[in-house]
């Protein structure tokens, strides 16, 4: 099974609320950046981008959007709720009847792409010389 065909059975085996959540929240996450990847890993939905980038998981009552490096994150809506204590990753924990403002959550994933991208050596060095110096 593919692991959209996964996440998608994942989904529709959920109670009414959680998986109109978790659909909406899919949704939000593919449209960030065509860089996303959708995996299936450790039976859950997991977006993937040069490496591990955000888990979607049901429990009982609850959503969890796991952020795998949301620590490193810059977090100024405080979508943040759980894991907040954790070295590396941080959460947002839905529930019933509650909204991920849109805008952030797409914002918080953009960032989580960023971060995942390999970072630049200085651009303006040839052979690891400064172009300036020679």
């Amino acid at each position: 099974m593919k692991p959209c065909e996964s996440i998608s059975k994942m989904i529709g085996n959920l109670p009414d609320w959680q998986g109109k959540a978790m659909n909406e929240l899919r949704q939000q996450i593919n449209s960030v950046s065509s860089d996303l990847v959708e995996e299936w890993k450790w039976n859950t939905a997991v977006w993937t981008a040069q490496g591990n980038v955000v888990a979607l998981g049901a429990f009982k009552g609850h959503i969890k959007v796991n952020f795998l490096k949301g620590a490193s994150l810059n977090d100024p809506k405080c979508l943040f709720n759980a894991g907040l204590d954790a070295k590396t990753s941080r959460a947002i924990n839905v529930h019933e009847g509650e909204r991920v403002n849109a805008a952030a959550f797409k914002a918080l994933v953009r960032a989580a792409v960023e971060a995942n991208r390999p970072k630049a050596k200085g651009s303006n060095t040839r052979s690891g010389q400064n172009s300036r110096t020679g």
